[in-house]
């Protein structure tokens, strides 16, 4: 069922963003009077799962889920059309149009895509607003787990103050902007300390699989205990524990030290139950824990709980806009800087790169609306980025011949651009089988 779940996000995203970056190459192939042949969601190699022709236009959807197309008369592409190129120019085809309308066709996808993005982040701060942490609000600082991290100097109680010379504001901004980091401003115990960050410490990061770089500190909240768990007729899922061995505890953090100290022993604890607190005896194995699974808070439970203020901020239609086009804008600037990182070899950010399985894998197991968005946006964002690479074969290659063009006044020969396609389609096969590559490898390695 939760694969199911998973899948069906993922073919519902991929399909939004397939149809309609391929529409924005369609309405303006059609304002202009240019025939477009195919309209394909998905490749329809060999044969089609549907299609349908409408005013000259075959509508379909192919089998191989790997993107789309639209097949437009007169234009050198991925279909190697030779035997209409070699006829003379018709009206009605690409070749045939002036440069500037050739150019807006071409760009009209990446267009679509940026579009999309900027009105899902538009719709989601009008729907749900703002909810967030102010980073001065966490008045006990990180918890700081992954050993990469505790390596290079953090420790649990750290407060950030800036990242690469830049207050945080909020505090779940803090993974994001540490990830392409240089140096980390942070308070110790009244101190200002700071902490450079390797030239490759996304590499690092990845080999650790740990998960955030910089957790914030929660309370020790029982999600599921398992049967083999000793605490299995002890404890039940929502349970808080807030003091063990006469210990009062508030974070999780603190209880999992403890737990190392108390190893193979009972001792006494209470828990917080329905509002009430539950004295009670907890068994810790010998690997120093109890047996069970963690879960988290959601944010209005911490806020009830006293332990962090939550910021809310309610958007009306009007008042969303400028707000949803900033946070476009800045997932816009973020998707640049990881990019800049993959071609830049000694941060090792390119052994992260990942093909259809790591998209797959980023949607969650339940339905989420709110997490679907999140990520069909950044995926509108990376589709419209990734597309106006200038590689013959992407749009933003088409898009580098036609400012040529336009420049110089001479038009590349269709000789040319049909070695390039070519050129560009072994360039494309390689960086899929590179990314999906690494997928595998991850998924044989464990990794």
């Amino acid at each position: 069922m939760e694969f199911a779940i998973k899948l069906s996000q993922f073919l519902l995203s991929l399909s939004i963003l397939i149809v309609l970056h391929e529409l924005g190459h369609f309405i303006p192939a059609k304002l202009f009077k240019t025939r477009v042949e195919k309209f394909y969601l998905f490749f329809d190699i060999k044969y089609s799962l549907f299609k349908k022709k409408i005013g000259g236009t075959e509508y379909g959807i192919g089998w191989l889920p790997l993107g789309g197309y639209v097949k437009i008369s007169g234009m050198i592409d991925e279909s190697m059309d030779k035997e209409q190129m070699a006829l003379p120019a018709q009206p009605w085809e690409f070749r045939s149009k002036p440069t500037w309308q050739r150019l807006i066709i071409m760009l009209g996808g990446v267009t679509v895509n940026f579009i999309l993005a900027f009105i899902i982040y538009i719709g989601m701060t009008f729907y749900y607003g703002e909810q967030y942490i102010a980073n001065e609000n966490v008045k006990d600082g990180i918890w700081v787990s992954n050993p990469i991290v505790e390596k290079l100097g953090f420790k649990t109680g750290d407060k950030i103050v800036s990242i690469d010379g830049v207050k945080v504001q909020k505090f779940d901004d803090i993974n994001k902007e540490m990830f392409l980091a240089k140096e980390v401003a942070l308070n110790r115990d009244g101190n200002e300390i700071k902490i450079k960050l390797p030239v490759n410490f996304i590499d690092q990061l990845m080999k650790s699989e740990r998960g955030n770089i910089i957790n914030l500190r929660m309370p020790f909240v029982i999600g599921a205990v398992p049967k083999e768990s000793p605490n299995k007729n002890i404890l039940k899922p929502k349970d808080i524990i807030t003091s063990c061995n006469g210990q009062t505890v508030t974070y999780a953090d603190e209880l999992i030290v403890l737990f190392q100290n108390l190893k193979g022993k009972t001792v006494p604890a209470i828990i917080k139950r329905d509002g009430k607190d539950v004295a009670l005896n907890l068994s810790i194995n010998e690997s120093g824990k109890l047996g069970v699974l963690q879960a988290s808070l959601p944010y209005d439970n911490l806020e009830k709980l006293g332990l962090y203020k939550i910021n809310k901020q309610e958007y009306g239609f009007f008042q969303s806009i400028p707000v949803g086009i900033t946070r476009g804008f800045n997932e816009l600037a973020s998707y640049g800087k990881q990019l800049k990182a993959i071609f830049s070899p000694s941060t090792g950010a390119y052994k992260g790169v990942g093909g259809f399985g790591a998209i797959f894998n980023i949607f969650p197991s339940t339905w989420s609306w709110f997490v679907f968005w999140n990520i069909t946006a950044l995926l509108s964002i990376m589709l419209g980025v990734m597309n106006l690479l200038p590689i013959p074969a992407l749009d933003g290659g088409h898009v580098i011949f036609l400012l040529y063009e336009m420049v110089s006044g001479k038009k590349p020969t269709d000789k040319f651009l049909e070695r390039a396609q070519m050129v560009g389609f072994v360039l494309l096969i390689t960086l899929l089988l590179f990314a999906n590559g690494n997928d595998i490898y991850k998924a044989i390695v464990g990794k």
